[in-house]
C-alpha cells in the first residue's frame, strides 16, 4: 500500500492550539479516522455542526479524532482569543487549531464555512463536503470506513488525549451574557447565555449596582420545563417582556420559552426541540420545528421571532398560530416584499410600532420591515456577506462588522459587535455615528470616547440609560446618555 498517495497536508508549525496539551501533527493522529472541521465562530451553520459533532464523537468513540480548524470570517474573529471564546461558547471539547492566515484553508482548498474533510488512519484524504452535517448519516459513513480500516489493521483505537479549555476557572458571575430586557427602572433581565440561565436583576437607584433577585434555569444544558431553578435551557439569548411573561429565545433548543414572572414557572410555547428547516407555512407553534431562534420582539398581538438558522422572521399569534413573516430562507441580502426578501442570520429585533428593525449580522447590515400596509424589507446600511468595516456616515457609505444587538428609543442604538463599539442611527436619515467605544477590544469605563468593549451583543434602554451586554467581558455596562459616561454594573449574587 502506497501511504504517500493522496496524503493530507499536515498542520503547519507555530499555530495556536486549544483543548490539547501541545500542538498536534498528523503523525500524532495515526491509527484513527480524522475528521477536520473548518469553522468560524459567528456562522450559524457552524453552531449547528458543533452540536452534531458532539453526537458523532460520542457515538463513534476514540477511533475517530475530530479536529476543529478555526478560520475566522470577519477580521474580529481571526485571532486566537476570538477562537478560544467561540469554542467555549459552543462547548467544543475536541482539539481546535487557529488557522489565522488560512494556511490549512488554502492547503485543503476549502471554499466555505463549514467544511468537513475525512482522513483515513494513515493520513490520506478520503473525501469532504461543505455545509451542515447530519449526525446519523455521518456516523454511518465513518463507521463503514472504520470497519474496512480495522480489517486492514490500520486502526489502534487509542483515545486522543485532550485538555478542555472549559475546565479553566471562570471568575465572573456572568458567562457570555448576550441579550437584555428592561422591565422597569428597577429591574433588568439578562440572558446569561454561557450559564444556560436567565437572571432577574434588581437595580439600585443610581444604576451602579444590582442584586440577583431570581434565577431561571438550573445551569444544566437541556430542554426541560418546570419551576425556575428546575428548568433547563440551552444557550438562551433573545428576551421580550409580554405582560407578566418573559419570553426567551432558547437558541440551542430551537424553541421559544416563556417564564411566568408571578409563579416562576418555565414553559415551552414554540418549537419541538428538534432543529427545523426553512419555515414554509403557518402552523401550530408547538408542532413546528424552529431553526435557532435568536431574538424576540413583542408588539401586541404578535411575538416576533428572528430565526437566525433559517434566515427568516416569524410571528407567534396567541397560543395556536406561528407564521412566516419575512424571508425566503436563502442567505443573501435581498430587499423586496417580505416573503421574497432574504436575510443573513438575523440576530436582533427592535420596533417603533410602524416598523421592525433587524440586525442582519452576517451581512453586517441593518434592515427594516415595514409593518404598516404591505410588509416590505429594505436595507438601511450594509452591502452583503463580504462587505464589512468600521465607517460612520449615511446610508450606503456606512460599514459595520457583524452587528448583533439593537434597541430603539427615538434613535436606533446598535451593538457593533466585532468593532467593539456602540453606535446610533437616525432611521429617517440613515445617518450612523459612534456613540461609545474607541474600537479597541478591552474593558475600560469613563467618557464614551475612551470606553472599551469586548464584542457587545445586546442592548436595552430605559430612562436615558443604555444597558449593554458586554459579552466578551462577561459583564453588563451602563451608558449614561445624559452625561456621556460609561461604567460597569456591579452585580451581587
Amino acid at each position: 500500500m502506497d501511504d504517500s498517495k493522496n496524503l493530507a497536508p499536515d498542520f503547519p508549525a507555530g499555530l495556536r492550539w486549544f483543548n490539547v496539551a501541545r500542538p498536534l501533527s498528523l503523525s500524532d493522529l495515526r491509527g484513527r479516522a480524522v475528521l477536520l472541521d473548518f469553522w468560524t465562530g459567528g456562522e450559524i451553520a457552524c453552531h449547528h455542526n458543533a452540536a452534531q459533532l458532539r453526537i458523532v464523537g460520542a457515538r463513534v468513540g476514540p477511533e475517530l479524532a475530530i479536529v476543529g480548524v478555526h478560520a475566522g470570517k470577519f477580521a474580529g474573529e481571526q485571532d486566537a482569543r476570538a477562537a478560544q471564546e467561540a469554542l467555549l461558547r459552543l462547548a467544543i471539547e475536541h482539539p481546535v487549531v487557529v488557522d489565522r492566515e488560512r494556511e490549512l484553508w488554502n492547503a485543503y482548498e476549502v471554499k466555505s464555512w463549514p467544511t468537513l474533510v475525512l482522513l483515513d488512519p494513515v493520513g490520506r484524504i478520503v473525501g469532504g463536503f461543505a455545509g451542515e452535517l447530519d449526525a446519523d448519516k455521518l456516523v454511518e459513513l465513518v463507521s463503514r470506513h472504520l470497519r474496512r480500516w480495522r480489517d486492514g489493521g490500520l486502526v489502534d483505537g487509542t483515545a486522543l488525549e485532550t485538555r478542555s479549555e472549559a475546565q479553566r476557572e471562570h471568575r465572573h458571575l456572568l458567562r457570555f451574557p448576550s441579550k437584555l430586557s428592561c422591565a422597569s427602572e428597577a429591574h433588568l433581565y439578562v440572558a446569561d447565555t454561557g450559564h444556560n440561565r436567565i437572571l432577574e436583576l434588581e437595580l439600585d437607584a443610581h444604576g451602579r449596582e444590582a442584586f440577583v433577585r431570581r434565577s431561571f434555569g438550573s445551569g444544566v444544558r437541556g430542554l426541560k420545563d418546570g419551576q425556575g431553578d428546575e428548568a433547563h435551557f440551552d444557550a438562551p439569548r433573545g428576551l421580550a417582556l409580554m405582560g407578566r411573561k418573559l419570553c426567551v429565545a432558547d437558541t440551542g433548543n430551537h424553541c421559544v420559552r416563556a417564564i411566568d414572572l408571578d409563579t416562576g414557572r418555565v414553559a415551552t410555547i414554540a418549537g419541538t426541540g428538534e432543529v427545523g428547516l426553512r419555515l414554509p407555512r403557518p402552523g401550530h407553534p408547538l408542532r413546528t420545528a424552529l431553526r435557532s431562534p435568536w431574538a424576540l420582539w413583542w408588539d401586541r398581538p404578535r411575538l416576533y421571532v428572528a430565526l437566525a438558522g433559517s434566515h427568516q422572521l416569524a410571528a407567534i399569534e396567541g397560543e395556536d398560530l406561528l407564521l412566516p413573516l419575512a424571508g425566503n430562507g436563502r442567505e443573501a441580502l435581498v430587499d423586496g416584499p417580505a416573503l421574497e426578501a432574504s436575510f443573513n442570520q438575523p440576530s436582533d429585533l427592535a420596533g417603533d410600532g410602524r416598523a421592525l428593525y433587524i440586525a442582519d449580522a452576517e451581512a453586517s447590515a441593518l434592515r427594516r420591515l415595514e409593518l404598516v400596509g404591505r410588509p416590505r424589507v429594505d436595507t438601511l446600511v450594509g452591502q452583503g456577506l463580504h462587505e464589512w468595516g468600521d465607517r460612520d456616515g449615511q446610508g450606503a457609505e456606512v460599514r459595520l462588522q457583524r452587528p448583533a444587538g439593537l434597541c430603539f428609543d427615538g434613535l436606533l442604538y446598535i451593538a457593533d459587535t466585532l468593532n467593539h463599539k456602540v453606535k446610533q442611527m437616525d432611521p429617517a436619515t440613515r445617518r450612523t455615528t459612534r456613540l461609545a467605544g474607541n474600537g479597541e477590544r478591552g474593558h475600560a469605563d469613563g467618557r464614551f470616547v475612551h470606553a472599551r468593549f469586548h464584542g457587545p451583543e445586546g442592548l436595552a434602554v430605559r430612562d436615558r440609560r443604555l444597558y449593554v451586554a458586554d459579552t466578551g467581558n462577561h459583564v453588563v455596562r451602563v451608558l449614561d446618555l445624559r452625561h456621556m459616561e460609561a461604567w460597569t454594573l456591579v452585580v451581587h449574587d
